[in-house]
């Protein structure tokens, strides 16, 4: 399979294992060309890969039935998905309801198992501690379907800075980023020494990318595939 896509709502059976749950899985999603037992290993084996080998017979649970954790269960939705192997990993939101420590935990096996396999993981995250957000190599920011930012999360910061909008010192990249583009609650945003709203900084910033290097180098990679295709 070419692209898997793990929702951001759990809808798994709360009666059954996760062994079970994976388990049937397997058997649905897997080719008829491979045999039981070598789906049943593929099962084992994607349950190892997200850390769920100690939990392996404990039942999902649910309101009435006491069961897994919310990160456990996040989980073994996203085991579900990556069994046929898929080169694309879409996340929706794969940290919502989760602690920071479960949300470092998860994010932190889909890593592991994108960079083992050389995969493809896309996620929208929602509210990433500074730990969480360290782990993702690209960034992009969207802004009322404008692109305010897309390249590497390591020279955010650096952008966002050269156009008036430093990171203070102690703050959470993430959370520094998100409310300067925000403009629901059409608050001032800092710009060097005066105060601007948050629609002209999306404008400073959307024109700024729109300019650099990094969008030309995406439009030019994006012209080079469709070509190829």
């Amino acid at each position: 399979m070419i692209q898997a896509y793990v929702t951001q709502d759990d809808t798994l059976m709360t009666t059954l294992t996760v062994r079970e749950v994976v388990y049937n899985s397997a058997k649905l999603q897997l080719p008829d060309s491979m045999s039981k037992s070598e789906k049943k290993e593929r099962a084992e084996t994607t349950i190892k890969e997200m850390g769920l080998q100690d939990a392996i017979n404990t039942r999902i649970g649910g309101w009435s039935v006491k069961g897994l954790s919310g990160g456990q269960k996040r989980r073994v939705s996203i085991c579900i998905e990556i069994l046929t192997r898929p080169e694309l990993l879409f996340l929706d939101e794969p940290t919502s309801g989760l602690d920071s420590a479960a949300s470092y935990h998860v994010m932190s096996r889909i890593i592991k198992i994108a960079q083992q396999d050389r995969k493809i993981v896309i996620a929208s995250i929602h509210q990433p501690s500074s730990e969480v957000f360290e782990l993702f190599h690209n960034l992009c920011l969207l802004s009322s379907g404008r692109t305010v930012y897309f390249g590497s999360t390591s020279v955010a910061n650096q952008f966002f800075a050269s156009n008036g909008f430093p990171c203070p010192p102690m703050r959470n990249p993430s959370d520094h980023y998100l409310r300067t583009i925000n403009k629901d609650f059409d608050a001032d945003i800092e710009q060097g020494f005066g105060l601007i709203s948050a629609a002209k900084a999306i404008d400073i910033l959307a024109n700024s990318y729109k300019s650099s290097e990094a969008y030309q180098h995406v439009q030019q990679r994006v012209n080079d595939i469709c070509q190829q295709v």
